[in-house]
């Protein structure tokens, strides 16, 4: 690091900021606030920026790196669109934060700067080629390729989540059938719990995971779900080892197309318990040619990885 450098995620539910002064070790300050309610481009702005003037004081940071919840025009620092908030259509967030605060930025989608992340200071230390995979609310992919990222020609690389495992399966959001965030996702994994649940009179079925809910299904979430595969009920074991198996599936398929040597695994539903890391390496290791050799890993920086993958997008001070 030549200076300190200001580093932005900007989330679907909350927002972080990292003022990294003295490396990955050393004494730096992380803030974090949640999205405005009905938040708006602007509201989410606002609050972002003024809790880095908070932070910064007087001074201005050496470079600004941003993670961003969705896609991103890397080359003019141009947000695309949100998935999650009105108003982001074509914002020019890199030209509004260097004239905010007077540094060099840079912008880029949320799975590209966490792959960045976890490659730079995480569990992908050491291995140049490798694919970053969050599975939490969606499902989503970045990738590092001789030890950069690889966005694709459209910047939209790495979308794993929309690789399609199941032709026959359930619709996902994007109108395919049986993709992997329809599979795997924590929401998708919940909602197949709660159906197998409201359709099953036997009421043994799911007994512990209706427990764990206290009855009520609407209470049933991915980490009850893990939770109760954890304590031996079999319909939450299933569920779980079928959306493993989604993604495992998803995994080997790009181990074949792409040769990575280690895939980072980060996000909520990767705290599911080890039989979940268990069925999602043993559908890869199946899915995959014996020939195509790779790890499977968890993430090494967990919430913060985006943030300080920010910190490595962020340019030299040029001036």
């Amino acid at each position: 690091m030549s200076g300190p450098i200001l580093a932005l995620d900007f989330g679907g539910t909350k927002h972080s900021i990292l003022y990294a002064t003295d490396g990955r070790t050393g004494a730096n300050v992380i803030k974090r606030v949640p999205a405005p309610p009905n938040a708006t481009a602007a509201a989410d702005c606002e609050a972002v920026f003024g809790m880095a003037h908070k932070m910064l004081g007087l001074s201005n940071p050496a470079a600004i790196g941003v993670s961003f919840g969705g896609p991103v025009d890397y080359n003019t620092g141009t947000v695309r669109l949100s998935h999650h908030v009105p108003g982001w259509e074509n914002m020019p967030l890199q030209a509004m934060l260097e004239d905010e605060f007077h540094a060099p930025a840079r912008v880029d989608n949320d799975a590209n700067v966490a792959a960045l992340g976890e490659y730079r200071f995480g569990a992908g230390q050491g291995c140049a080629n490798l694919m970053y995979i969050t599975i939490s609310t969606g499902v989503g992919g970045g990738w590092i390729l001789n030890g950069d990222i690889w966005r694709g020609q459209d910047g939209m690389a790495g979308e794993i989540g929309h690789t399609v495992v199941d032709p026959a399966g359930p619709v996902c959001l994007c109108g395919k059938r049986g993709c992997v965030e329809r599979l795997a996702s924590g929401p998708y994994l919940a909602g197949h719990a709660r159906a197998l649940l409201d359709a099953n009179a036997d009421p043994a079925a799911g007994a512990l995971l209706r427990e764990l809910a206290g009855g009520d299904l609407a209470a049933v979430d991915a980490r009850l779900v893990a939770q109760a595969a954890a304590e031996g009920d079999a319909l939450a074991q299933g569920v779980l080892a079928e959306s493993a198996h989604a993604l495992g599936v998803g995994i080997g398929n790009a181990a074949n197309l792409v040769n990575p040597g280690r895939f980072v695994l980060g996000g909520g539903v990767t705290k599911s318990g080890e039989a979940w890391w268990h069925a999602v390496r043993a559908a890869a290791r199946a899915t995959a040619l014996p020939e195509v050799l790779f790890d499977i890993v968890p993430a090494g920086l967990g919430d913060d990885a985006p943030l300080w993958g920010a910190v490595a997008l962020a340019p030299a001070k040029t001036s």
